[in-house]
């Protein structure tokens, strides 16, 4: 592991750039997590032209495991391609960007660079920005194209997305980051500059 290397990387807030092999693999499998899981299940909704889907399990947890590029990235791409390929191009450009920020809200409040092998109440605030942005975002977004009576007829489902995405990612953050851990420690490197206040008294 070159150090001198991995400090002179790009970063936002102490979190790389995906820009070697390890971190663009990383984003890429996320990605993919967000689409499969967005597309595995599809409950229409006539009035909005969209679809509840549990993707936001996948978005949710990029950014708890890596933080807010890879949340951001990973969520929004693999979120606007499963769009794509379930015949809603439209809603893509949409997706990219509600999931996105989804993705990277998540990851700047969770901030797993700081402890990242631990479960701490920020990941639980992180869930509840990044779902509740999510079903704002879509809800600006409807309310413009469809109006209010169907904009506000998606919120439901919009919201079992958040709370089943908000569940599904709290209680499988601490598998996912120990088996990284014990799998890769230099994984971590890789993603972000690690900061462990647990050493600091």
């Amino acid at each position: 592991m070159n150090e001198e290397y991995l400090l002179k990387k790009s970063n936002f807030r102490g979190y790389y750039f995906p820009t070697d092999a390890i971190s663009l693999s990383i984003t890429s499998i996320f990605a993919a997590i967000a689409c499969v899981l967005t597309m595995i299940i599809q409950i229409p909704v006539p009035t909005t032209a969209g679809y509840i889907n549990i993707g936001d399990l996948g978005v949710m947890l990029a950014g708890l495991i890596f933080g807010p590029i890879i949340g951001f990235i990973s969520g929004g791409v693999g979120s606007a391609l499963a769009d794509i390929f379930l015949g809603f191009p439209l809603y893509a450009p949409v997706t990219f960007l509600v999931k996105g920020l989804e993705g990277f809200i998540v990851g700047l409040i969770a901030n797993p660079r700081i402890f990242h092998g631990k479960r701490t109440y920020k990941d639980i605030l992180a869930v509840i920005a990044g779902g509740l942005l999510m079903v704002l975002g879509y809800f600006i977004v409807q309310l413009l194209v469809f109006g209010v009576v169907a904009a506000l007829g998606e919120v439901p489902g919009n919201l079992f997305q958040f709370t089943f995405g908000a569940i599904g990612s709290f209680f499988l953050i601490v598998i996912l980051r120990i088996s990284i851990l014990k799998a890769n420690p230099q994984t971590f490197e890789r993603i972000f500059i690690i900061e462990d206040r647990r050493e600091q008294t």
